[in-house]
């Protein structure tokens, strides 16, 4: 699908507007996660000029950024807007290992009162989820028993522990 001369890479792309008291913050946010994601590139900058009021001279109104090769979009916004961001929108990140889930809660982990079963909430206020790809599995397996004691494993933590999910979820086979 092409946009004028320009190849739309994703068809559905998040967008991170940061208004009230975050506006003029979207640099920052770009600058941060491009940091947290290894895989992270700027497409695209586009900021307000000297003319484009309320919007302060510089500050980004459009930008593009790609991590671990999600495209999405991030711009600042003064106008008056009646939300910011807050838990119903989220980003989830899986992990194959305990030291990733590790890296990226020690990376974006900025409210200890937001952490719940895997839930985090950055330093501009985005909620993220930093889950371990076996949990998958975990959460689909036909077994009741299994499933429950998954569950319950992890209600009781704010950072998954992947040994003590994998403990949880493989007692059945100890018990067999």
């Amino acid at each position: 699908m092409f946009v004028g001369n320009r190849k739309i890479e994703q068809r559905i792309t998040p967008t991170l507007m940061f208004v009230g008291e975050q506006c003029g913050r979207a640099e920052e946010a770009i600058n941060f996660y491009s940091s947290v994601f290894h895989d992270a590139k700027v497409d695209h900058i586009l900021r307000y000029g000297k003319d484009d009021k309320p919007d302060k001279e510089g500050t980004i109104k459009h930008a593009g950024v790609s991590l671990e090769g999600e495209n999405f979009a991030v711009m600042d916004s003064a106008r008056a807007h009646n939300f910011t961001f807050n838990e119903a929108i989220s980003f989830m990140v899986h992990c194959d290992t305990q030291e990733q889930i590790d890296y990226f809660w020690s990376k974006l982990s900025a409210e200890p009162k937001a952490e719940q079963c895997g839930w985090l909430k950055d330093k501009l206020g985005l909620s993220w989820q930093i889950v371990p790809a076996a949990m998958d599995e975990m959460l689909s397996d036909k077994d009741e028993s299994k499933l429950a004691r998954v569950t319950e494993a992890f209600l009781k933590m704010k950072k998954f522990d992947i040994a003590k999910l994998n403990e949880a979820y493989g007692q059945a086979k100890s018990a067999a």
